[in-house]
């Protein structure tokens, strides 16, 4: 298990979930457009060839 997946299993999921979300947005943009689509798509398990990748615009 890395470190962050640690520090995520000490939190309550609602804080994990505040946390989280505070980082990505930090991360995201600095990801680029393809890194961010590469990053939902290993988020939701979608193989980025279906209807769901078309859809993923952020």
């Amino acid at each position: 298990m890395n470190d962050i997946s640690k520090i995520i299993n000490k939190l309550d999921p609602q804080e994990a979930a505040a946390q989280t979300a505070a980082a990505l947005k930090q991360l995201l943009p600095l990801l680029g457009e393809e890194g961010r689509a590469r990053f939902i798509m290993e988020l939701i398990g979608e193989s980025g060839t279906d209807k769901i990748s078309s859809m993923v615009h952020l």
